[in-house]
């Protein structure tokens, strides 16, 4: 078989020339033009040419970055523009005279119509040569502030610097100034807060370290700095708070004077005893430092004690409750950040505050005419201890209307309306169920929780649903059985609370506190069962914030002491109170209709002698060292606190047996203040009925427990007020139906379990004449009505013979 003939027009290879491309002029393969050859260097040169001219044509975001050249151009014009801004600021200020707060004047107060309320003191202030200052003193006021002051500059630009980055990253607010700069910013400028005065400051700061020794400059800033109680420079702090001349200062009494300059008021143990511990650790900051600069012994450092400083001495225009107030509305500006507190003390303001003086008025005399006129400290020795405070609130504005501070500002100088140290008890329990109908949360078996919702009352019932072991014991350690939630709130049942809270959650229950008004910072404020019985320790400002977010259903407008601050023709400006739903008006409104069942038939019927439809809360503190009543009306919110002080050492005290009394509970004094007051204060209005959208499935209140009517206790002649009327239905809640709770032997408990309270109890042929006031309410009875309601599950009849039972036995140590 022969090979196959080659395609048409294919030409043979010679196998002697090397494959590839066929010749030119090759038939098949067409005549192309050559090109000319550049040499390479040639090409690499354009190459390198294009690439130039790409990078100088940039696009996109790389338009907006400078090359180096112009970065290192930018930064050359902006050092010369710091060094000449640094030689002509060095240039242009100088050291100018002293300022006015050499001669500080003083602050005029005025009430809401513009009348005077009070107008604080002239400044304290006797210059003394560094000289008589005792080294340990000075030492402890550098180891505070400024422990390089004799080796640093008279600025610090890098603390400047940290300073800022601190305050601006949330790590605190810092000054980052020298002492030096202090000394200027004192003596020479004053203390607002603007850039101008900053930057002057630093100039004249230069300057003045060019020109003065650190003696001279140290010595200006002691005798300048102020420290609280309305005194300027060391000698005078000297007198307020021990009593002496500087120069007989320990090293101890020295670091307290220090630790005073970081924050006057604040670190001030005596007018704030809330503040101890803070103030404790800056104390002992200011020792350390001491021992780690070498200027005190270790062995010294270990051996100080804490020097306690004297009382406040107010100044006589302050007596009353003047004092609280301006002391209360100096807070406020402080705290808001309106003014600081050097600032304010320069003094020369005119500040209208939101006080309304017949109101104000009104308040005292509620508390002298209800308690104080009744306690007899030569023949009760328990009525040494018995403090009083008091807070009033426009709900629809914000407004504090009133305040009451304690008997006295010059005898009793702590403010009892502001202080921070006793708990606020069950006034805790209506934000754990307003919490419940926020979060429409649900008991541990599925059901919804509402005023209808049965829960286990019994004492000592463990609390399911948590890891911590709880189980609280009821008031009069009573077993309730199965109760409805409103009934449960009436009465104040602790073990249906401890069980709803965890029921809600902890961090909902304390969330919703917070909406309400109550401070995150609140000592004692943990997210735990024992939360809903109130061991936080609000001050009775804070609560009246919260029931007036309730009393306005659930819209919180921040509370306000302020109307108008001016000096000279300026106004200061005042911050934001714009109003926002704190908690749906549902949650609010549902938790209202059950406060006004307790006013109605529970522990606070004595409110009802206001004359006006009242929602409120009875508390009593652990140990009963306070004693609360939190209440409102639709228009006016207003919660009074009875609390147990020693007056010598300032320890808080039971009030067992003041004011002749076993015990001091929430519905008693307090209530009977605050319908005083209320009363009076609401005399040119007609009573107005609240206003409830209510929670779906909300159930109607329980009929009034009428209670047997008390006879006169010890002490007492006559009742204040005569036996609860019922209350007529009000728009928003249904009609009461006649025949109680049908639910968990309520209706059988409270008609059988009621009588036998009644009959048995109150007088009995073994003495007790009378069963005199429970704990929350003024309920007639003995042990006998006691366990004949208990035994036929009546919350009602045990309630009526709970005071027979307290008598002759130990006070309960736990919360109501």
């Amino acid at each position: 078989m022969s090979d196959q003939s080659p395609p048409p027009g294919w030409t043979p290879r010679d196998p002697d020339t090397p494959a590839g491309p066929p010749p030119a002029g090759h038939p098949q393969q067409p005549q192309q033009p050559q090109k000319p050859q550049k040499p390479a260097g040639e090409r690499q040169a354009r190459r390198a040419a294009k690439k130039a001219e790409r990078k100088r044509r940039r696009t996109g975001w790389r338009r907006l970055v400078p090359t180096w050249r112009m970065a290192l151009g930018i930064l050359l014009l902006l050092a010369l523009l710091v060094v000449g801004a640094l030689v002509a600021g060095y240039l242009l200020v100088h050291i100018p005279p002293a300022n006015a707060a050499a001669t500080a004047q003083s602050n005029l107060y005025l009430y809401a119509d513009g009348s005077q309320l009070a107008r604080d003191g002239e400044v304290n202030r006797v210059n003394v040569p560094l000289s008589q200052i005792p080294r340990t003193v000075q030492e402890a006021v550098l180891a505070a502030e400024d422990r390089d002051f004799y080796s640093e500059r008279a600025v610090d630009p890098k603390a400047m610097v940290r300073a800022a980055w601190n305050t601006a990253t949330g790590k605190g607010t810092q000054s980052g100034s020298t002492i030096t700069q202090q000394y200027v910013k004192n003596y020479y400028l004053g203390q607002e807060q603007t850039i101008k005065r900053k930057v002057k400051e630093f100039f004249i700061a230069i300057k003045l370290g060019r020109e003065k020794s650190k003696d001279y400059i140290l010595e200006g800033y002691l005798n300048t700095s102020y420290f609280g109680r309305n005194a300027y420079g060391i000698q005078a702090a000297a007198q307020a708070y021990y009593g002496k001349d500087v120069d007989e200062l320990t090293t101890a009494e020295g670091a307290y004077l220090a630790t005073l300059l970081n924050s006057p008021s604040a670190f001030d143990v005596v007018a704030h005893p809330q503040s101890r511990e803070r103030a404790l650790a800056r104390w002992n900051y200011v020792l350390d430092g001491m021992v780690k600069k070498q200027w005190l012994p270790a062995a010294e450092r270990s051996a100080t004690r804490f020097p306690e400083p004297g009382k406040v001495r107010p100044a006589a225009g302050l007596s009353g409750q003047r004092g609280y107030l301006v002391e209360a509305v100096k807070d406020y500006i402080v705290e808001h950040k309106i003014l600081d507190e050097k600032t304010l003390a320069e003094g020369g303001y005119r500040i209208t505050t939101t006080i309304d003086k017949r109101r104000q008025n009104a308040f005292v005399e509620a508390v002298d005419k209800k308690m104080v006129r009744q306690l007899d400290p030569e023949k009760r020795k328990a009525d040494r201890v018995v403090r009083a405070g008091g807070v009033s609130i426009d709900p629809a504005t914000g407004k504090v209307i009133a305040m009451y501070g304690g008997i006295d500002y010059t005898k009793q100088y702590v403010n009892n309306a502001t202080r921070h140290d006793y708990q606020v008890a069950s006034t805790f329990k209506p934000f754990v169920f307003a919490a419940a109908v926020e979060n429409e949360s649900r008991t541990q078996d599925g059901r919804r929780i509402t005023p209808n919702t049965v829960y286990d009352g019994d004492n000592k019932r463990r609390v399911v649903g948590t890891r911590t072991p709880y189980a609280p014991e009821n008031e009069g350690q009573i077993s309730y059985g199965n109760i409805t939630v409103n009934t449960a709130t009436d009465l104040s049942v602790n073990a249906v609370f401890a069980q709803m809270v965890v029921d809600v959650g902890t961090a909902k229950v304390k969330q919703t506190a917070i909406d309400l008004g109550i401070p995150a910072d609140t000592p004692n404020f943990d997210a735990g069962p024992a939360m809903a019985l109130g061991t936080m320790q609000a001050s009775v400002l804070d609560m009246t914030q919260a029931y007036a977010t309730l009393a306005d259903h659930g819209r919180r407008t921040p509370y306000t002491l302020v109307e108008k601050i001016e000096k000279g023709d300026a106004d200061v400006h005042l911050p934001d109170r714009t109003p926002k739903q704190a908690v749906s008006r549902e949650a609010a409104d549902t938790t209202t209709s059950m406060l006004v069942s307790v006013v109605d038939n529970g522990t606070g019927t004595a409110a009802l002698a206001a004359g006006h439809p009242a929602a409120g809360k009875t508390g009593t503190g652990e140990l009963d060292r306070s004693a609360w009543f939190a209440a409102y009306t639709p228009d006016l919110v207003t919660v009074v606190s009875m609390m147990g002080q020693d007056p010598d050492t300032g320890t808080l005290e039971s009030l067992y047996g003041a004011l002749g009394e076993d015990r001091i509970g929430g519905g008693g004094y307090p209530a009977r203040i605050w319908a005083q007051y209320t009363k009076t204060a609401l005399e040119d209005s007609d009573p107005l009925d609240f206003d409830l959208d209510l929670q779906p499935g909300a159930a109607p209140s329980p009929p009034p427990f009428v209670p047997s009517s008390p006879e006169p206790s010890e002490g007492e002649s006559t009742p204040e007020s005569p036996p609860p009327p019922s209350r007529p239905n009000r728009p928003g809640r249904p009609t009461p139906p006649t025949g109680g709770q049908d639910q968990g032997g309520q209706t059988q408990g409270r008609n059988q379990g009621q009588d036998q309270g009644q009959t048995t109890g109150g007088r009995t042929t073994q003495g007790d004449t009378t069963g005199g006031e429970t704990d929350e309410g003024a309920f007639a009875g003995t042990s006998t009505g006691t366990t004949a309601g208990a035994t036929t599950g009546s919350a009602a009849g045990a309630l009526g013979g709970v005071t027979g039972g307290l008598r002759g036995r130990p006070p309960s140590e736990y919360l109501e």
